[in-house]
């Protein structure tokens, strides 16, 4: 009833024209700013699909790593055990330390050593932008490199002469300042990756057995092991903890980024928090247009009072009218949001500027999630706004003698 009153004092003709576009004006303005908030809140969530996607080919779903010290020995009967662990696809070892890369230049790299299981955790493979992703022998090394490393040592791989050389502590050796501080080794660069800057101008691959000669290590000491599992990682980190035990840490692929993570999500608050406000505005026009159509419809309230209706059953009516606004202008703001996302995403009309970035259009990502939350904010912003001009329509006494 309160609604089908609401229904015809929204349609109804108003003595006054600037009513109805007051009216029209807070329909607009909620349209606009729930639109505003979905198409925001898929755009981050489309950036943080695609950061995701690229740090997911980077980081494995589960990397054990020593809790203390650097490397650490890993047993057979560690090893079986991740090979009978249900939900584990495959698992590399690897032997990372950063080194000095020396081309026509010099830079400091993190190198990565990994085994011929690498490939399966990490599709770095389709990634290399010239060369291939081989990483030689332990006599014969060879160096995939990342895009950056390659610019800052200054290293051509199409030039078919190098003179690569890298350069490892000597963990043997006192200072590295002394003649034998540093191992070096002639290495042949065979590839350049891209995937992301802080991968492109950190990183560089070769193979495992390499890395352990380089650094002095026994066959089985890693200094991680990255796995890759076809179910939830949760679920996997308890079994690989217990048979572990202390001596290492398992980390899941976020606790592995937490604080990029967390970042971003930290960020699409904020944006959510901001651009609440322009739901605030528009529930000032809302205040205005109920307070407006009470005075218009001074005669109904007196009527409606006299036929024995409540305050209460007043307030229901104008509530009920802010909640109507809210209604059409939040449907038609995710109607219009939900079209718009639909067509970046289908067609990718709106660009990023400039051509350094992995894609060059705003990727957006609709979440079910979104929908509801903006709903939901819309509906108790304009509920609020409402229910105080519904309050001073019920408490203000009106009489049919004044409204003549």
């Amino acid at each position: 009833m309160n609604f089908l009153f609401a229904w015809r004092y929204f349609r109804s003709k108003k003595s006054t024209n600037a009513i109805n576009i007051i009216a029209w004006i807070a329909v607009t303005a909620i349209a606009v700013g729930t639109a505003a908030l979905i198409i925001i809140l898929s755009v981050f969530n489309g950036f943080e699909s695609l950061v995701k996607s690229l740090y997911g080919d980077f980081y494995p779903s589960i990397k054990i790593i020593p809790a203390i010290g650097k490397i650490q020995r890993v047993t057979k009967e560690d090893l079986e055990a991740l090979r009978k662990t249900k939900g584990i696809v495959a698992f590399s070892s690897v032997i990372e330390e950063k080194a000095l890369l020396t081309g026509n230049a010099q830079t400091i790299v993190t190198i990565r050593g990994v085994d011929a299981n690498y490939l399966a955790i990490n599709p770095i493979n389709k990634y290399v932008l010239s060369g291939k992703f081989e990483t030689g022998t332990a006599e014969n090394p060879q160096l995939i490199m990342g895009a950056g490393v390659e610019n800052a040592a200054a290293i051509d791989l199409t030039s078919g002469a190098h003179n690569t050389v890298v350069y490892f502590p000597n963990k043997n050796s006192s200072s590295l300042l002394q003649r034998d501080g540093l191992n070096a080794f002639n290495i042949i660069p065979s590839g350049t990756f891209v995937i992301q800057q802080d991968f492109d101008n950190k990183y560089a691959f070769t193979n495992i057995n390499f890395m352990r000669y380089m650094l002095d290590c026994k066959p089985d000491e890693v200094t991680a092991i990255e796995v890759k599992t076809s179910v939830q990682e949760e679920t996997i980190k308890p079994l690989i903890e217990k048979h572990f035990g202390k001596k290492w840490i398992v980390q899941t692929r976020y606790e592995q980024n937490q604080s990029l993570y967390a970042v971003m999500q930290m960020e699409k608050w904020v944006i959510y928090g901001i651009l609440c406000l322009i739901l605030v505005v528009a529930a000032f026009n809302m205040i205005g247009a109920i307070t407006m159509l009470v005075l218009e419809k001074q005669r109904d309230i007196a009527v409606l009072k006299a036929l024995g209706a409540t305050d209460r059953e007043v307030k229901n009516i104008f509530l009920s009218t802010g909640m109507l606004l809210a209604i059409i202008g939040s449907a038609s703001g995710l109607c219009f949001a939900g079209i718009i996302c639909w067509l970046q995403y289908r067609f990718h009309f709106i660009k990023l500027g400039g051509s350094t970035f992995i894609i060059d259009y705003y990727p957006v990502d609709l979440s079910v999630f979104d929908f509801v939350l903006v709903a939901i904010t819309v509906i108790a912003i304009s509920f609020m706004a409402a229910w105080f001009s519904a309050r001073k329509a019920a408490l203000t006494g009106y009489s049919l003698r004044s409204t003549n």
